[in-house]
């Protein structure tokens, strides 16, 4: 048997070395079951070393659809599991299949013919085997030739294309053959290449399209005739529902199964989706439903268990404020009882003091008992309280007492220094509820030795316990006596603010686009501790002259001079330390009075300033502006109620309370109150001005009680000029003077602005207009009156100078009436003039005077932060809509749109990336577009602008995130794409990053109605260029700017990277028509996120730029 076997080992090995030395062109052993096998194996060596040299021929020509040459190439010809196909060629052709088979040559030629666009897939050019002169039957589609007997073939030949024209027949099953080349080329797996066969009926080569020549009667059907894409070669595609193992074999997807189109082997479909027998792709919606539960439950717990400890903690909150409040007064009524014995004490110790030097005169051998008679008496009476509060007190004294005949004449009595001790304990006075102390030591005996409070308890105790204290002070300053005031006025430990005091000379303020006079020639002062009252008619300037004080005036031609503190500074310098309240209520409808009140705290007082003090500040100014009833009620919005308008007001006043301003401006503070409310602001803001603070404010026809809380008063009369500028005490006088007289019953503020009205006639023998008044105080006062007012001072007999910087004509310019054209052009100058003095104040840069260090940026980006977390949660309503339009969106593209395997399913994303950045940019435009107001106000008072936009930007980052996952819970999985959940989800993700960016930008640069236009029109218009064909290199460039041409891109190479085999063409096609690389899906996804910062780049700088004052 061994040397049977031998024998057997060395005549294969002769056969091997002769097939090896010969050009396997001749096999006579091809029926040998024994030879066989190695032939096949020797054939299929000789196609992988062809594909090894077209892989390296098409890696450099085809990079950018081939992104792993090896693992390509390998998926799509690597038969080496079952080579059944190329034996039974070897038997059918009967060992002549080398010269049957394309060269590197021919295969180049075919694949080019391919990838140009001119060239249509069933025919190719003309060749030296096919052509007008040469047309074998092996031109033929499905046919092949060989090549002469005594002809040499190399496979890998990329050069020269052989003749082959001899022995023409069909093509092998596995193998097709094109039409226009008479070679055969293996068909790639994922295809299925059967010999076809003819239907009588419609004269076609099914399962392919081509027809048999005509007159050629011996001609039959062949093999497979193209392998091209999935458009124009369809029917060589494994279909869907079936596998194909092998390019010769084609089985049904068995249940529990899908086969995708092209597939070589059946895949297992997930848990919980359902496949039934010859299924293409698996039904996924139960993970879809799956993960949108999955998703809303986390949502619904995130802003549930967010708002329930927002609740539970200011409910605990106001649990310790409402503790410390009972207890803050319960000490301060045991700390009057305690000041009334003590004050009992003090007057029963003087009267006994008189006693005893009576009787020590007369009798000192009885001092000592008459005085302990005495205090007997005085103790039953007066000290009963004072004991029981006291014991060692009582004590002393009566050991004090024993020594007095010793110390008589020199000193007082020990009764008398004993009380002076009692007067003079700093313990006593700083702990004046002893009685208290003893259940509150962690409270008083913190903040008596320096230490600072911590928890919300101890805090608010410290609070609420000065608070009732500045109450019981400001009911002693009610009787006080000179020495009350002077100890009151020499007290250093309470905090002052600095003064500011703002004077101003011949201010005039002109519209520079018209030419007129809004304030004229304004000469005044506004000084600390007093509450300055600017009134007048409508259109007198009254906001005007706030507004230029202020430093806001702009398109205004300003001369004149405005001094701080008599020198010639910026009030931009004092911003941190100067408050303005505008006439809208603008305040955060979505917060509690007391957020508001809060954040505003945090952010503008000094930084310094411990968390006790600072909650000090925000209590004492809801105790005075009345706000405790209503501390944790939203302050509502137009849309959802809230606090009462008076309330509103008052929350928008205390704004600027807290942060202690040193100057407080307000325009028309009073403007729709009640008399009981004014009056509850006004008291409020009195208090501020026993501060020494700077109070400037517009009102508009005071009550008579209101009135008569002002100190000063600033009158103008129409045209901006003065008419009064005094005390309010004395405004009356003046007038009187004047011959004008307020009738009885009639309210002064009234009575004069009705005159200057010019509704009321002055009564009386004055025989003014109100159009003199302004001129009778420039008279009054000695101030220059301008050259066109002249002619009406004259009749008042006086001699005035007049000021020279009035006698310019400023309309001299305007007596030539201008063309149409010259009016716009002046207009055109004028607002880009206005613009850039905006521009210009946005990035001023003053000096810092007001010696006042605000938290940094990352501090109030922290305050931000919080501030907008409360916000977004408060408005979990509106959130849950977006999420619940984007999952319908997601549902319907998904449905009508299945993914194409044509073109890798673009259709579907072009809808998505058109759907998810109009509905992601329409929610993105609340961010900016409702806090335009808001964001003024703040960036006016000094707060950072970066740490807003970052905080707005950061709580957007939530939706970002998960809007793509709602998305995509419906797209995915009803269109089931190739691509995985991840890379859709990635690019899906920095497209939402992208769009928002840009809505910021949409929603700061226009108005709300504007900025919604464009955010449909951008992802429409952006994604049809993106979509167009790159004819020429501009629209190329174009496409280039649009973000949707990259998420676009993103999208398909990600699902098209998951096309292998027989699909390799069809994938080099689709993006060579496309104009996208395989390997650029990274920087798609880097573009992407490039475009939103460099969009929310553009947003920042338009918020500080263009914003509007």
């Amino acid at each position: 048997m061994n040397s049977k076997h031998f024998l057997v080992l060395l005549w294969l090995l002769i056969v091997v070395l002769k097939c090896h030395c010969q050009e396997i062109n001749d096999y006579d052993q091809i029926d040998n079951p024994a030879v066989l096998p190695l032939i096949t194996q020797l054939v299929y060596s000789r196609i992988s070393n062809l594909t090894s040299v077209l892989n390296q021929e098409i890696t450099r020509d085809s990079t950018f659809c081939v992104k792993d040459p090896d693992s390509d190439w390998n998926q799509a010809f690597n038969f080496s599991s079952d080579l059944s196909f190329l034996t039974s060629c070897i038997k059918k052709t009967k060992g002549d299949i080398t010269k049957r088979l394309c060269t590197a040559a021919e295969v180049k030629f075919y694949l080019n013919n391919l990838l140009e666009k001119s060239t249509s897939a069933n025919y190719l050019k003309p060749n030296k085997n096919c052509n007008l002169t040469s047309w074998v039957s092996g031109c033929e589609p499905g046919w092949a030739c060989s090549v002469h007997s005594s002809q040499k073939i190399d496979l890998k030949n990329s050069k020269e294309i052989p003749a082959r024209t001899s022995n023409c027949q069909a093509c092998c099953e596995g193998f097709f053959c094109p039409h226009g080349i008479t070679c055969m080329i293996p068909c790639p797996l994922g295809s299925y290449c059967p010999l076809a066969t003819l239907n009588k009926t419609t004269g076609i080569c099914e399962p392919y399209l081509y027809q048999l020549p005509p007159m050629q009667p011996n001609h039959t059907c062949g093999g497979a005739n193209i392998w091209a894409d999935i458009s124009s070669s369809g029917e060589m595609f494994c279909s869907a529902g079936s596998y194909c193992p092998t390019t010769t074999k084609r089985i049904p997807c068995s249940s529990g199964h899908y086969c995708r189109m092209g597939s070589t082997s059946e895949k297992r479909c997930f848990k919980l989706s359902s496949c039934n027998s010859n299924t293409a792709t698996q039904n996924m919606h139960a993970y879809g439903i799956m993960l949108i539960a999955a998703l809303s439950t986390l949502l619904l717990i995130i802003y549930n268990c967010s708002d329930q400890v927002l609740t539970t903690r200011e409910r605990r909150i106001a649990k310790s404020r409402e503790a410390a409040a009972r207890s803050a007064k319960k000490t301060a009524n045991a700390h009057q009882r305690w000041k009334f014995a003590k004050d009992a004490a003090k007057k029963g110790a003087t009267g006994l003091q008189a006693q005893l030097s009576r009787k020590l005169s007369r009798k000192k051998e009885t001092a000592h008992l008459g005085k302990v008679k005495i205090l007997n008496q005085e103790t039953s009476e007066t000290d009963v309280e004072l004991l029981s509060h006291s014991q060692p007190v009582t004590s002393s004294m009566v050991a004090s007492s024993s020594v007095v005949p010793k110390e008589s004449g020199k000193k007082p009595s020990g009764l008398m220094h004993i009380m002076h001790e009692i007067e003079n304990d700093p313990y006593i006075n700083d702990n004046p509820t002893i009685e208290i102390e003893t259940r509150d030591k962690s409270v008083t005996g913190n903040v008596s030795k320096g230490k600072q409070p911590h928890t919300h308890t101890q805090i608010f105790k410290y609070a609420y316990t000065q608070l009732e204290k500045e109450k019981a002070q400001q009911q002693e300053n009610k009787n006080l006596t000179f020495s009350g005031v002077i100890k009151m006025a020499t007290n250093t430990e309470k905090r002052k603010r600095p003064f500011i005091e703002i004077s101003f000379k011949d201010l005039t303020l002109t519209l520079k686009a018209q030419n007129k006079h809004i304030l004229r020639n304004v000469t005044g002062k506004i000084k600390p501790g007093r509450i300055t009252a600017v009134m007048g008619p409508s259109g007198a300037g009254k906001t005007t002259l706030l507004s230029a004080l202020a430093g806001k005036a702009f398109g205004c031609l300003v001369t004149g001079s405005i001094l701080i503190n008599e020198r010639n500074e910026s009030i931009h310098s004092f911003k941190k330390i100067i408050g303005f309240v505008p006439q809208d209520d603008v305040v955060h409808g979505n917060l509690t009075v007391e957020e508001n009140l809060w954040f505003s705290a945090q952010c503008r007082l000094s930084a310094d300033l411990s968390k006790p003090e600072k909650v000090l500040v925000v209590e004492r100014v809801i105790e005075f502006l009345g706000l405790q009833s209503v501390r944790n009620s939203l302050v509502g919005t137009v849309e959802k109620r809230g606090v009462s308008g008076g309330q509103r007001k008052r929350v928008n006043v205390g704004l600027e309370m807290v942060m202690e301003p040193s100057l407080l401006i307000l325009d028309e503070p009073t403007s729709g109150l009640d008399s009981a409310s004014s009056q509850l602001l006004l008291r409020a803001l009195r208090r501020e001005a026993l501060e020494g603070v700077n109070i400037c404010m517009v009102v508009h026809q005071p009550s008579y009680a209101l009135f008569k809380m002002f100190d000063d008063l600033i009158l103008l009369g129409k045209g901006g000029l003065t008419v009064y500028h005094g005390s309010a005490k004395k405004v009356e006088e003046y007038f009187s003077g004047l011959g004008i007289n307020v009738p009885e019953r009639i309210n002064p503020p009234d009575y004069f602005i009705d005159i200057l009205e010019g509704i009321a006639v002055p009564g009386g023998s004055s025989g003014l207009s109100y159009k003199e008044l302004p001129i009778r105080w420039m008279l009054h006062n000695g101030y220059p009156i301008p050259l066109d007012m002249r002619q009406n001072a004259e009749q008042f007999h006086m001699s005035q100078s007049v000021n020279s910087a009035n006698e310019i004509d400023h309309d001299g310019s305007g007596n030539v009436e201008k063309t149409f054209a010259g009016e716009l052009w002046q207009d055109v100058r004028n607002n880009v003039e206005l613009q850039g003095e905006k521009i210009r104040f946005n990035f001023l840069k003053s000096k810092d005077l007001s010696d006042r260090k605000t938290p940094g940026v990352f501090k109030q980006y922290k305050y931000f932060l919080i501030r907008a977390g409360k916000q977004r949660l408060r408005e979990a309503r509106i959130q849950a809509i977006d999420y619940l339009i984007l999952l319908l969106a997601g549902a319907c593209l998904g449905s009508l749109t299945k993914a194409s395997d044509q073109t890798f399913g673009a259709a579907g994303y072009t809808y998505t990336v058109i759907a998810v950045s109009l509905l992601c940019k329409v929610a993105a435009l609340r961010s900016f577009s409702l806090d335009k107001l808001h964001y003024w106000r703040e960036s006016d008072s000094g707060m950072s602008s970066l740490a807003y936009f970052l905080s707005k930007d950061t709580i957007d980052h939530f939706n970002t995130v998960i809007k793509p996952v709602v998305y995509l819970s419906m797209f995915y999985f009803f269109t089931n794409p190739r691509s995985t959940f991840g890379d859709n989800y990635v690019v899906l993700l920095c497209l939402v990053y992208c769009v928002t960016g840009i809505a910021y930008a949409l929603s700061i640069l226009f108005e709300p109605g504007a900025a919604q236009l464009w955010s449909v029109l951008l992802p429409v218009v952006l994604t049809l260029i993106a979509t167009q064909p790159k004819d020429n290199k501009i629209l190329k460039d174009i496409a280039n700017l649009c973000y949707s041409k990259w998420a676009l891109q993103a999208f398909i190479i990600a699902n098209a990277e998951r096309y292998q085999g027989v699909w390799l063409i069809s994938r080099c096609g689709s993006l060579l028509k496309s104009g996208y690389d395989i390997h650029d899906w990274s920087l798609c996804i880097s573009i992407l996120i490039l475009m939103g910062v460099i969009a929310r780049a553009i947003a920042f700088f338009c918020m500080v730029t263009f914003q509007k004052k």
